[in-house]
């Protein structure tokens, strides 16, 4: 009677820890999402208005494009105001490719959004799972090897 009611108690311990377990996995994943949700909304802000700011930025370079190319333009040749802007546009070139290489180098470095909150908290529960684990294995290698009537 004594080994029935131990292996009811070990089955019910198993559940509680299974239960548990499940429930700490679920908040994690949530957790997670929530935390890459929160990272894709400030990306998201942040996007939007680097766009506007680009969109005016973009606006006022093409007013100093035309400006720069009618007085190259002027200095060059009183005759063709072409020269300016096929000035103009070589320059365009070479920033464009300068721009280029720059944002290569930092595309390189950039980070995906990762939940590092999230992942760091699974490391933690791993760690104390192993360590539950194997307490647990030993708890009942004990209570085979040495019943209760044996130890007392």
């Amino acid at each position: 009677m004594a080994a029935d009611d131990q292996t009811s108690q070990l089955a019910k311990a198993i559940q509680q820890v299974t239960a548990s377990t499940q429930a700490l996995i679920r908040d994690e994943i949530e957790l997670a999402k929530l935390e890459l949700r929160q990272k894709g909304r400030v990306i998201t802000r942040g996007t939007v208005i680097a766009a506007a700011a680009g969109l005016f930025v973009i606006g006022a370079l093409i007013l100093l494009l035309f400006g720069t190319a009618f007085l190259v333009a002027d200095l060059i040749s009183d005759d063709h105001v072409f020269w300016g802007f096929f000035v103009v546009a070589i320059l365009l070139l070479v920033l464009a490719a300068v721009a280029g290489a720059l944002a290569g180098k930092a595309f390189k470095k950039a980070k995906a959004p990762v939940p590092d909150q999230a992942l760091a908290q699974a490391r933690v529960t791993k760690a104390t799972f192993e360590r539950e684990t194997a307490l647990t294995r030993e708890q009942v290698r004990e209570a085979i090897v040495h019943p209760e009537e044996e130890r007392s």
